[in-house]
C-alpha cells in the first residue's frame, strides 16, 4: 500500500490511526505500562472481543497500579535528591566552579568576551544535557541544529545561567531540580533530577 493509491478520505484516516498511536505511545512510555499488553487490550477492544479482565475489577486495579506508581516516585525522588546533594557538594569544592545564591554551580569551559544576555533576550545556543548517570536526556548538540528560545521561557536554572554566558562562551551547568523540573520531573527526566548542561552561547537577538 501506498499514499497515493488512497483516497482523501482513506489518507486521513490513516493520518488519524497514527496520530492516535502517538498518543497512546507517550502515554504508555510516561506511565509504567507494559506496552506489549496495554495494545493487547487495544486490539481486543478494537475487536470488540470481551475484555481479559472484568470490568468490575478495573477501578480497583488502576487505583492500585496509581498509588504503586506514586510510592515508586517518591523513592526515586528522594533517592535523587540526595545524590543531587551530594554532587552539588562534591564540585563546589572544585577550582573553577561558582556556586550561586540560588544553588547554581557553573564552570566556564570556553571564555569568550562578547555581550551577555538579559532575561528577556532570545538566544541561540547548542547544548548537551545529561542526568546524573549520564544518559542524555536532551542534546541539540546530538541533532546537528543549534535552537532559539526566549529565556524568560525556559527553567530558572537556564534564566539565570546564559546571563552569565558572554557570545562565544560555553559552560558547564549543574542545575538543581529546584531551578529545572522539580519533583514532578517530566518525560526523560525523574523528580528531582539535577540536570547538567553543557552550553554554547551562539547568538542573542
Amino acid at each position: 500500500m501506498s499514499a497515493e493509491d488512497l483516497s482523501l478520505e482513506q489518507r486521513a484516516s490513516y493520518i488519524m490511526g497514527y496520530y492516535m498511536s502517538q498518543q497512546i505511545m507517550g502515554q504508555l512510555s510516561q506511565g509504567g505500562f507494559d506496552q506489549q499488553l496495554a495494545m493487547a487490550g487495544l486490539s481486543a477492544g478494537l475487536q470488540g472481543q470481551p475484555p481479559l479482565i472484568s470490568q468490575d475489577q478495573w477501578q480497583a486495579i488502576m487505583q492500585a497500579f496509581q498509588q504503586q506508581g506514586e510510592e515508586r516516585d517518591r523513592v526515586t525522588a528522594a533517592r535523587n535528591q540526595a545524590a543531587a546533594e551530594q554532587h552539588l557538594a562534591d564540585i563546589a569544592k572544585k577550582d573553577g566552579v561558582t556556586v550561586t545564591a540560588s544553588g547554581l554551580a557553573y564552570e566556564v569551559i570556553t571564555p569568550a568576551e562578547g555581550p551577555k544576555p538579559s532575561a528577556t533576550s532570545t538566544v541561540k545556543v547548542h547544548y548537551h544535557g545529561t542526568l546524573l548517570n549520564g544518559s542524555v536526556f536532551d542534546s541539540s548538540v546530538e541533532r546537528g541544529e543549534p535552537v532559539e528560545f526566549p529565556l524568560n521561557r525556559v527553567i530558572p536554572g537556564w534564566t539565570e545561567g546564559l546571563q552569565k554566558m558572554p557570545v562565544g562562551s560555553k559552560f558547564r551547568f549543574h542545575i538543581p531540580a529546584n531551578l529545572a523540573y522539580g519533583s514532578e520531573g517530566r518525560p526523560g527526566i525523574p523528580p528531582n533530577s539535577l540536570l547538567i548542561f553543557e552550553v554554547e552561547l551562539l547568538s542573542i537577538k
